[in-house]
């Protein structure tokens, strides 16, 4: 099977960066940065060769046809994504210690 092209919103985007300055500036730690960095490519990575991975759990709770999420290797953060006909839509990147669905539904946070 061939891989899709994975394209994170401008909300997935923002959140890597925010959790990505977390790691450096309040954790001071460069590499839990570099690791979450690297996690997040990883899924992305997988994501884009099987989109069907994913949970399709908030999908039922938020009634959101075709969301999934998919939690990343050794950081807290679920990836949550829409599988495309010609790409994977990354619609965001939250902590699953968040109130999930507050954070996927609210738009101005």
């Amino acid at each position: 099977m061939r891989s899709k092209p994975v394209i994170p919103s401008h909300r997935a985007r923002q959140d890597v960066e925010t959790e990505t300055d977390y790691y450096l500036f309040e954790e001071g730690s460069a590499q839990a940065a570099l690791g979450f960095i690297d996690a997040v490519e990883e899924a992305y990575l997988r994501l884009g060769r099987n989109p069907a991975l994913g949970s399709p759990r908030y999908a039922y709770e938020l009634n959101l046809p075709g969301l999934r999420s998919w939690p990343l290797r050794r950081y807290p953060q679920l990836v949550f994504y829409v599988d495309r006909d010609d790409h994977v839509e990354i619609w965001r990147v939250i902590n699953s210690a968040r109130d999930i669905p507050a954070w996927l539904l609210n738009e101005k946070e």
